[in-house]
């Protein structure tokens, strides 16, 4: 049981059906309610000017069940009973939302504004908890290139869908958080790309030597390695341009229908990319730390002169000293206590089970093509648009897009989250702490939450609010948000900071001061 308690100026509460008990302070009025799982809502507002008491969200059944006829009928004398589902906006109240996933609140303790939001926790299966079973495919894109991808709530016709793309040396396993829960309410597919994941070549793309020896006088265990390549891997490289071309196709040919493609770090860009190239297979863009860059060796399309400098930028098979390179760096990266480390680097919460995680990427490393193919994507050229040019295109193209940002990711740091969220003003932009690289794996709880949120924001018109949203002048500029939630029987809290239209870095220097000495209001930032 929880007590939620507020301070004397106007509030209203609202309370998921749990064993939770909400206290007006200023009135020691009490409500229990009983626990149950339904995701109904009740919400009860005090208005201290007039002294009424307005509920909403349940019927008169359910409160006659609770002796709380005689307060029923004083609400529904003054008009404020109403069935329905029901939204927080808090206004020009103070307010605390507790459960559901559209809810948001405020409290005011001791004159001073703190946002916060409980939200749902993720489906326990151990409880008998509904979560949206995942299928594993393979579609055959081109011959011997098969690509693996998961899908979740495919009976969900009548519902939007939902495309992630994993980041680098992961794959579609990376957002099993995201396909079991969202899964549940719209149509969602995660690829792996090809070269990664389980969308290795099925067959060596390269011809073994005279009796299977190398030059090098060994035995060619490892795919790539041979000295001829094979019709079907002619001109294969794992690069942008590729991976852009697999979304493309398996939008068109798997999904059938305009997508929310999210990506996170490699799965950003391609995201981005893909969707200036084909802004009419878009709905929206989600952004999860982003690479700003890939690749090192220039597109032959785009610099044709520069690109004949470099005599090898990919294909198979390897050349002689690059597959002497690649065995040396292969032999440290796909270590297992390399792999160990640098998860501990792009997680910041290492609580965080990551065991599923690290035992699918030690899988793939194993695989005979998982060396060549690192090769290939190493040495692949640029993609034809930069990051910059993609975010261009998509805001000519007025294609909606979502940042969201774990603030303690050591690789691609808040700084480049803040300098999209420059080029493109309107997007919303969520900075989640604490979070490193992998926030949809990290704190799926809140990422899921968001994405929910901007997706009916987006299928609504706009009639439903953002996440955490409900004003236009919070909209406008920026604010903070405690998120929490439970997880394995503890609870946990993730703070959100929200930057609007206003942005500016103002902005950034009031939040990194106050995070420093705690002595600006969280609640609202900017001159």
């Amino acid at each position: 049981m929880e007590i939620l308690s507020s301070s004397t100026v106007p509030c209203r509460f609202a309370v998921s059906l749990r064993s939770i008990l909400a206290e007006n302070a200023s009135s020691s009025c009490l409500l229990k309610i009983p626990a149950r799982r339904e995701r109904r809502m009740l919400v009860a507002r005090t208005e201290h000017s007039s002294g009424s008491l307005r509920l909403s969200g349940f019927d008169k059944l359910f409160f006659k069940n609770l002796n709380l006829e005689e307060s029923l009928r004083s609400a529904d004398a003054l008009g404020g009973l109403r069935n329905g589902d029901s939204k927080v906006f808090s206004g020009n109240y103070s307010t605390y939302a507790v459960g559901g996933e559209e809810v948001a609140g405020r409290i005011t303790e001791n004159g001073e504004s703190l946002n916060k939001v409980l939200i749902s926790e993720l489906p326990d299966e151990s409880n008998g908890e509904h979560s949206a079973p995942i299928s594993s495919c393979f579609w055959e894109w081109k011959p011997k290139l098969h690509v693996h991808y998961e899908k979740a709530g495919c009976e969900n016709v009548k519902s939007p869908s939902v495309l992630f793309l994993p980041g680098f040396g992961v794959g579609s396993f990376h957002y099993e958080k995201q396909l079991k829960d969202l899964g549940r309410d719209y149509r969602v597919w995660a690829i792996d790309f090809l070269g990664q994941g389980m969308s290795l070549p099925v067959e060596n793309p390269t011809l073994l030597s005279r009796e299977g020896v190398t030059p090098e006088g060994r035995k060619d265990s490892i795919w790539g390695f041979g000295d001829e390549i094979e019709p079907w891997a002619n001109e294969l490289v794992f690069s942008m341009d590729l991976w852009r071309d697999q979304v493309q196709y398996f939008v068109e040919e798997v999904i059938g229908e305009p997508v929310y493609v999210v990506g996170n770090s490699l799965g950003g860009f391609v995201a981005l990319y893909f969707a200036a190239s084909n802004p009419q297979l878009v709905k929206g863009v989600t952004l999860l730390n982003a690479t700003p860059f890939w690749g090192f060796l220039p597109n032959p399309i785009r610099s044709p002169r520069l690109a004949k400098i470099f005599p090898w930028s990919g294909t198979f098979p390897l050349p002689a000293n690059v597959r002497k390179l690649t065995e040396f760096f292969w032999q440290k990266i796909s270590d297992p206590k390399s792999i160990a480390e640098i998860l501990k680097q792009v997680y910041t919460d290492h609580s965080t089970n990551i065991d599923k995680v690290f035992s699918r990427i030690i899988e793939i490393t194993q695989h005979p093509a998982a060396a060549a193919s690192f090769a290939s994507i190493m040495f692949a050229p640029q993609g034809q648009l930069s990051f910059r040019e993609t975010l261009a295109r998509c805001k000519m193209s007025n294609i909606p897009i979502c940042l969201m940002y774990g603030k303690e990711d050591p690789w691609v740091k808040p700084v480049w989250g803040l300098q999209v969220k420059q080029q493109v003003p309107e997007a919303p932009y969520y900075e989640v702490s604490p979070a490193g690289h992998c926030p949809h794996d990290e704190v799926p709880e809140v990422v899921n939450y968001l994405l929910r949120g901007w997706i009916k924001n987006l299928e609504s018109q706009g009639s439903v609010a953002l996440p955490l949203i409900d004003d236009a002048e919070v909209v406008q500029n920026s604010t903070a948000w405690d998120l929490e939630f439970a997880r394995e029987g503890s609870k946990k809290s993730v703070s959100v900071r929200f930057f609007g239209h206003k942005f500016s870095i103002w902005d950034i220097f009031s939040s990194y001061i106050n995070s420093q000495f705690g002595k600006l209001n969280p609640n609202t930032v900017g001159p």
